[in-house]
């Protein structure tokens, strides 16, 4: 396995990424969008999820494809923005056809950022705009850290942010995943090495190999309701909505390898899998299982280039990776 061209989801072919953000706000909103309806599938690890139309998503449901699904801050708020989207793909005349009506397919999820050093003393909610704007914006190439979803994200000790990577397999087909890294835990040990280390390509989180030193009783940073990393992994893999649930399941140990401790019962971590079906499994029993290890490597590798990627920004609450270890890194030859 290799990564793709750009590194992002966006190398899952029929695929676009929007994001928006508001700085004042310190809170944005990112779009996962495909040019054609995709099957989707969703798994829930955390204990405090908020999320919009994940029922639909189960095996056992009318509807199997879906138009985006949406990320977004603002906790309970944020569930708004999907709306915003909803409303610009209608505008375009997708949706799912019921007699002369198109009624878009857009399940979401949210994350906690309210207590972040935002301006949120807002009258009316501004996730809805937040989120046509994303989809606006939806583009093959988009930036990594405080962008989107991922604007106002944090974790224990670093600011987080929005993170994507992506593999190709050998057979040929790709996955990619997009993650806004907001965790009662940490990305990093003691260091600035981070816990996805050893599933790194070169240098795209610093190339700094694995932690070295940690305190196995540190305390995650306790604050009641105030998390949730939430993530999509994609693929072209043709791939039935329980299939892609396995996926998102087994996507689910990246979080685990990157993010100590992770699925706490006061995070909300969810992922979403989207499946274009472009391309046949090559093997009924041994390509599901080597999409499931992608997926995993893939979610790892997109937390920690969040996180890395992340840029300071006035009332802060903790610092992000670049202020704390930039300066104690020494310079790669």
């Amino acid at each position: 396995m290799k990564p793709g061209k750009r590194n992002l989801i966006t190398d899952v072919p029929g695929l676009l990424v929007g994001n928006s953000r508001d700085d004042t706000l310190k809170s944005g909103v990112s779009v996962l969008l495909g040019r054609e309806t995709f099957t989707a599938a969703v798994h829930v690890m955390g204990g405090a999820p908020g999320t919009r139309e994940t029922d639909l998503l189960a095996p056992d449901k009318t509807v199997q494809q879906v138009d985006a699904l949406v990320l977004s801050g603002g906790s309970a708020f944020g569930l708004d923005a999907a709306s915003g989207v909803a409303d610009g793909l209608r505008a375009q005349g997708r949706g799912f056809a019921v007699g002369d009506q198109r009624v878009p397919i857009v399940p979401g999820a949210i994350l906690f950022d309210l207590l972040n050093g935002g301006d949120k003393s807002w009258t009316e909610n501004p996730y809805k705009p937040l989120g046509a704007a994303a989809l606006a914006n939806a583009a093959e190439d988009f930036a990594l850290g405080t962008e989107g979803a991922g604007t106002g994200a944090t974790t224990r000790s670093l600011k987080g942010g929005l993170g994507s990577a992506s593999l190709v397999l050998d057979c040929g087909i790709t996955v990619g995943a997009l993650v806004a890294v907001n965790a009662l835990g940490d990305v990093t040990g003691n260091g600035p090495e981070f816990w996805a280390g050893p599933w790194e390509f070169g240098d795209e989180f610093g190339g700094l190999g694995p932690v070295r030193q940690h305190d196995p009783g540190a305390e995650p940073g306790f604050k009641h309701g105030q998390a949730t990393t939430i993530a999509i992994v994609a693929t072209d893999a043709a791939l039935s909505q329980a299939e892609a649930q396995r996926m998102a399941t087994a996507a689910h140990d990246g979080m685990a390898r990157a993010i100590v401790p992770a699925h706490t019962p006061y995070d909300g971590d969810l992922v979403f899998v989207a499946a274009t079906g472009a391309r046949p499994l090559p093997d009924q029993i041994l390509t599901p299982m080597a999409l499931g290890h992608a997926a995993a490597t893939c979610l790892a590798r997109a937390i920690a280039r969040g996180v890395y990627s992340a840029r300071p920004a006035p009332a802060d609450p903790v610092p992000c990776w670049a202020q704390k270890y930039r300066p104690t890194v020494p310079a790669r030859n």
